[in-house]
């Protein structure tokens, strides 16, 4: 196994371990909602891709913004704070949902193209 790879592999396993822990979280500050319900809210992040209907810059900020772990962790620390776990929940779920995605491979948009990310690049193009 090349160097790449290795540390490819390495960020992955990192990243599925914080997905692992922050569902884990998840599950003791449910809000007592249904699981079916937190698998639909486990991917609405995603639907911040709509940016991308205006254009590709507004695409990526909007994105970004709902894929940035520093959003969740300050999402987690005012709900720590002010002891509201609606707020913590909330950042749980984006530390999650982020987390999951860069397990995939899928890292924060660069403005000039959705295809174009922190992991590098996505897709055929590759």
């Amino acid at each position: 196994m090349n160097q790449e790879k290795a540390m490819d592999f390495t960020i992955r396993f990192e990243e599925a371990a914080i997905t692992a822990v922050a569902i884990y979280f998840l599950s003791k500050y449910n809000l007592g909602l249904s699981v079916w319900l937190w698998v639909l809210l486990f991917f609405s992040p995603d639907f911040s891709m709509l940016g991308y209907v205006v254009n590709a810059r507004i695409g990526a900020f909007t994105y970004n913004l709902f894929h940035h772990r520093g959003v969740a962790l300050a999402l987690l620390a005012t709900g720590f704070l002010m002891h509201l776990d609606i707020f913590i929940t909330g950042g749980l779920l984006l530390v999650a949902h982020s987390s999951f995605d860069r397990m995939l491979g899928y890292g924060l948009k660069f403005p000039d193209d959705f295809k174009h990310t922190s992991s590098g690049r996505i897709g055929k193009d590759k």
